[in-house]
């Protein structure tokens, strides 16, 4: 009888799961994993599969951070609310923000966990780099990004897409996560392929193949 092996893509996906869970801790318990890159470049889709591999290890999206008014502007925010409730070991309490409704919404409460991913545009920002255990980079080019945006949104959203593209530029220009990730993560017509080195040096590639779709980023 023939012993049962899991796939190749599967066990790189587990491997890296597993290394990120073996870094020190970055934020009191917690490790902190920023999953950063444009809008529309596949971050919440990866975050979720990763999540997956860390045996289910919560994910905090900045979508739900950010407002209509501050895109950018939520690092004090972020910081009172969450990081350093974590940091001390206790829970954070915080409330998401409703896009629809143009207003925050019921408090959740997130508890210390061994692994926290904070995943959305701006995650790798420098107000956020001492406290990251590892920062991830969604290789996708910004045109491209933009475009799968744009499509999965639709026409109605058109004009937010004008403003947030200003927003996104202006924020990149200023303040550059892709050059402190210390891993490149690129979408193929297959899955998902990394390269891990400090500052997306040369260093392992791995790859794991796509499964079941997940929500888009």
């Amino acid at each position: 009888m023939k012993q049962h092996q899991s796939p190749p893509a599967q066990q790189s996906l587990e491997a890296l799961a597993s290394e990120l869970a073996a870094l020190t801790p970055s934020l009191g318990p917690v490790r902190l994993i920023g999953i950063d890159g444009h809008a529309g470049s596949g971050k919440s889709t990866f975050a979720a599969r990763l999540a997956g591999a860390l045996g289910g290890a919560p994910v905090l999206h900045l979508d739900d951070v950010a407002t209509h008014q501050e895109l950018f502007g939520w690092p004090e925010r972020l910081r009172a609310q969450v990081l350093e409730p974590l940091a001390a070991g206790r829970a954070a309490h915080w409330a998401p923000y409703d896009w629809v409704e143009r207003r925050f919404g019921p408090e959740r409460v997130l508890e210390p966990s061994a692994v926290l991913l904070v995943e959305g545009v701006g995650a790798g920002r420098r107000v956020l780099r001492p406290h990251l255990a590892r920062l991830l980079w969604m290789e996708l080019p910004r045109v491209t990004s933009w475009g799968r945006g744009r499509n999965r949104d639709g026409r109605e959203l058109s004009d937010f897409w004008d403003g947030w593209e200003r927003a996104e530029l202006a924020h990149f220009s200023d303040d550059p996560s892709r050059p402190f990730a210390d891993t490149l993560v690129r979408q193929s017509g297959t899955g998902y392929e990394w390269t891990c080195g400090t500052a997306g040096a040369p260093g392992t590639t791995a790859s794991v193949t796509e499964g079941d779709e997940l929500p888009r980023a």
